[in-house]
C-alpha cells in the first residue's frame, strides 16, 4: 500500500511495547531463516525502507519475509499480549472494522465496485479464525521492511505486535506483491484460505479509508491505493468467495 499503516512510535507503551524488553526480540533475529533482523529496540540497524526500486529480485523478498514470518509464528506466544486497543486490533477480529469499511464503501460511490468490496468485505468477516494465537507483527508494510543490497535486511517497527490471528501480516501480498512473488508468499505460509480471506479483509479496509481521504489530498496516493484495491478484488473474485 503507498502508505504504510501507522508506526509503533505513535501507539501508546506498555508492558508488552517492543522497548519494554517483553517481546522476544533475540529470538526473532536468531531464528529468521534468511538471516535478516529483527529490531524491536532503538538501536540502529543499516538498510533502507524497501520501495519497488530498491528490491532487485521480488520473488526472493517474498519468500525471505514469508520465512522471517514463519519463524515468528513459531515463538512460543503464552503469556503474550492479546489484541486491543494499544495495537489497534492487529491479530484481533475484523468486525472492529465492520462500521468503519462500510462506511467507507458508502463515502466512495462509484470510485469502487461498492458490490464487490462489500462481497469481499464480508466474506472476510465470514472466515472466522479459530487456530492457535501466535505472535504477529501487526504492520507488515513497506515501511516497516528494510533492504540492504536488493535483499530484506531488517524487519522493524515492532509498536504493533501481539498474540492473535496472524491474518494481518499478510496483507503485503496486496500492498506490495504482486505475480509470482506474492504466488511464493502465499506458498511459503502456513495459512489456509480463510486466512488469505481475512488477510484480504485487511488489505482492504486500511485501502478504502486511506482512498476517502487521499481523493481530496493526494491524487497519487489515490491512484496506488486503487491499484491495491483492485488487486484485493480481483482475487476475492478469482477465488470464487461470495
Amino acid at each position: 500500500m503507498p502508505r504504510s499503516f501507522r508506526s509503533g512510535r505513535d501507539y501508546p507503551s506498555g508492558p508488552w511495547s517492543s522497548t519494554a524488553g517483553t517481546t522476544p526480540r533475540s529470538t526473532w533475529a536468531r531464528t529468521c531463516p534468511c538471516g535478516c533482523p529483527a529490531a524491536t529496540s532503538t538501536c540502529w540497524l543499516d538498510g533502507d525502507t524497501t520501495t519497488a526500486e530498491r528490491v532487485t529480485d521480488q520473488v526472493a523478498f517474498a519468500a525471505d519475509l514469508a520465512g522471517f514470518l514463519t519463524a515468528l509464528y513459531r515463538i512460543d506466544a503464552r503469556g503474550g499480549p492479546p489484541p486491543g486497543d494499544h495495537n489497534f486490533f492487529r491479530g484481533g477480529p475484523l468486525t472492529v472494522y465492520d462500521g468503519e469499511t462500510r462506511a467507507a464503501i458508502a463515502a466512495l460511490g462509484s470510485e469502487v465496485d461498492a458490490g464487490c468490496a462489500t462481497r469481499a468485505w464480508e466474506a472476510a468477516l465470514r472466515a472466522t479464525w479459530r487456530g492457535t494465537p501466535v505472535w504477529v507483527h501487526g504492520d507488515i508494510a513497506s515501511g516497516n521492511l528494510l533492504v540492504r543490497g536488493g535483499r530484506l535486511h531488517a524487519v522493524i517497527d515492532f509498536g504493533c505486535s501481539g498474540v492473535g490471528d496472524p491474518a494481518c501480516d499478510t496483507a503485503i501480498a496486496w500492498t506490495f506483491l504482486s505475480g509470482e512473488a506474492r504466488r511464493v508468499f502465499r506458498s511459503l505460509l502456513p495459512f489456509d484460505e480463510a486466512t488469505w480471506a481475512r488477510g484480504r479483509g485487511w488489505a482492504l479496509w486500511k485501502a478504502l479509508i486511506v482512498l476517502v481521504d487521499a481523493l481530496d489530498n493526494d491524487p497519487q496516493d489515490a491512484i496506488l491505493t486503487k491499484r491495491v484495491i483492485d488487486e484485493v478484488l480481483a482475487e476475492h473474485e478469482a477465488c470464487g468467495a461470495a
